[in-house]
């Protein structure tokens, strides 16, 4: 044990010397304006597609879920765009939620406003917040504002509407400069804060519009009370005085690199070195495996992660910021979401609900895992066989939580660099265990280990 201490000592001290070293890349600490709301700081988060969470696509029948996505220790749920779709020029049958019509409507395919206001409430009396998917670069071609605001829109030498970029054809481009637009866009979602207790937003292609609406955008939410913004971007300015929260893209992709074979666990290291790099401990982070997109357009959790998944959630839940969980993973989702047509998810069991629950009531619980500076930070274990075995350890003031990853379809025996590990309590199974210097893992196998 006493070897053990020794180690820990010498590993938090370059733990810390490491940190600093990647804060010297980053914009100064005093560029940070944006407050967390307290509740946020061991808060994960949960995508919810209304139109395919149940076969009857409503804000009613997901409201049945609450009891039970609350059971399972989430804290944020996300909306995807509960507005009305456009018509003209919709992809397939339903359209895109992403082709909004009326940003102070609700899709009556999913209900009343009514509805949406007892989800909020039941949701709010479990302990949970609602944030909206918010679209503020493009609406549908048939959108009130076409009529009512044409000049909110950027239009070509004739005079026309176009959408963004040419495969987008089923929206168009609004006018982003335009401070007047500015105004309508965040009186509505001033509206849905106001009126229906909403927390916070995440906003769709956030870089696409400019930061300085999106600070002005925040700053008047939170006069109405603390809200928290997620960014669908990963730049760092956005972090300064609008959102909480931006995308973990870069270490998304790589890890969809990995899981297909294609690059090896060291890129995992590198997009961790450029994550520290590029943004302040300060700066929430959303870390997933899969979302709406990912699962619509890149693949299935089993086609994307194979053996690996949990292998891969794990690692998601636990290597730095918050984690994100994208409704049907806790049901084995095995499938792409159609998106532009119904496609229900399958609750045939739960298989995964318990390994989530595990996983975030840990998140939620154990303060290396917390969000921001209140959380622990990453340090890297290296073995003696780091190409099939990844391993690190989140370390706070209180708590450790250490990571043992085989990514290996067989068994495999390494020793770690720095020796000796000590007594751990087994998360998963509440056992006690002792990690040796020299220990072995079957195949497609984790450890996740907690403190003493």
């Amino acid at each position: 044990m006493k070897r053990f201490l020794i180690s820990t000592f010498i590993l938090l001290f370059i733990s810390s010397f490491l940190f600093q070293g990647c804060a010297d890349d980053r914009r100064a600490l005093d560029e940070r304006n944006v407050v967390n709301p307290e509740w946020s700081v061991n808060a994960n988060i949960y995508e919810v597609n209304i139109r395919q969470f149940s076969e009857e696509g409503t804000f009613n029948a997901f409201a049945e879920h609450i009891p039970r996505i609350s059971d399972m220790g989430v804290e944020i749920l996300w909306l995807m765009p509960i507005h009305p779709i456009g018509e003209k020029n919709r992809k397939g049958t339903l359209g895109s939620y992403y082709s909004i019509v009326d940003y102070t409507e609700v899709n009556p395919e999913f209900g009343t406003k009514e509805d949406f206001r007892n989800l909020v409430n039941k949701a709010n009396d479990h302990g949970m917040r609602v944030i909206l998917d918010w679209v503020a670069n493009h609406t549908a071609w048939d959108a009130v504002w076409t009529e009512t605001n044409p000049e909110f829109y950027e239009t070509d030498e004739d005079g026309n509407f176009f959408p963004p970029i040419d495969d987008w054809e089923d929206v168009i481009q609004l006018d982003v400069e335009n401070r007047d637009m500015w105004e309508a866009m965040i009186e509505a979602m001033e509206y849905w804060v106001r009126i229906y207790g909403v927390e916070g937003y995440r906003a769709d292609v956030a870089y696409m519009v400019p930061t300085e609406f999106w600070d002005l955008a925040r700053e008047r939410l939170d006069l109405i009370r603390p809200v928290f913004m997620l960014a669908e971007a990963e730049e760092p300015e956005h972090h300064v005085n609008a959102f909480d929260m931006s995308y973990a893209w870069d270490y998304a992709a790589t890890i969809r690199e990995v899981g297909a074979g294609n690059a090896g666990l060291d890129a995992i290291d590198d997009a961790m070195e450029r994550n520290f790099e590029r943004f302040q401990k300060s700066d929430y982070r959303m870390f997933f495996t899969t979302n709406h997109d990912e699962n619509s357009w890149t693949g299935s959790d089993p086609e994307m992660y194979g053996d690996n998944f949990e292998n891969f959630a794990v690692m998601s839940a636990t290597i730095w910021g918050m984690p994100l969980i994208y409704n049907g993973q806790e049901s084995g989702l095995d499938k792409q979401l159609e998106f532009f047509e119904k496609d229900q998810i399958e609750w045939n069991d739960y298989k995964y609900e318990d390994f989530y629950r595990t996983l975030l009531f840990l998140n939620s619980n154990n303060t290396a895992l917390f969000n921001g500076e209140l959380g622990g930070d990453y340090l890297k274990m290296t073995t003696d066989n780091d190409e099939n075995i990844f391993s690190y350890k989140r370390i706070s003031a209180e708590d450790q939580v250490f990571v043992i990853l085989n990514f290996s379809d067989e068994e495999q025996t390494f020793t770690f660099d720095a020796g000796y590990q000590g007594e751990w309590q087994n998360v998963f199974t509440e056992e006690l265990q002792e990690i040796e210097e020299t220990i072995t893992l079957s195949g497609n196998s984790y450890l996740l280990l907690e403190m003493l």
